[in-house]
């Protein structure tokens, strides 16, 4: 398997090597391309990322946002005791 930048499977001292044969120019590979070019690259590289997620199936889908429901509600409950609390010891020192 291949990404943008070069092969995974293979090391990178064959490379090395014929590099040191050719000319080197300014900026490596990515120099000569223009904008358009490295975007490619830039969505590639996006692509080749997104295919190595592992995505929750259906039903870890509905646990995981259960899960955070809950836990958003019982937050949202805590702050409101917390928030009404304060409230009644203001109201209790400053009359």
């Amino acid at each position: 398997m291949t990404d943008a930048v070069g092969s995974i499977d293979m090391p990178d001292a064959e490379d090395d090597a014929s590099e040191s044969k050719r000319k080197s120019r300014k900026g490596g590979k990515r120099g000569k391309k223009g904008p358009l070019g490295r975007l490619a690259v830039f969505y590639r590289q996006i692509v080749a990322e997104l295919r190595k997620v592992v995505w929750p199936t259906r039903s870890q889908l509905t646990s995981y946002t259960t899960v955070v429901i809950i836990f958003v509600v019982v937050m949202i409950g805590l702050v409101t005791v917390i928030d009404f609390g304060f409230q009644e010891a203001v109201k209790y020192v400053f009359g």
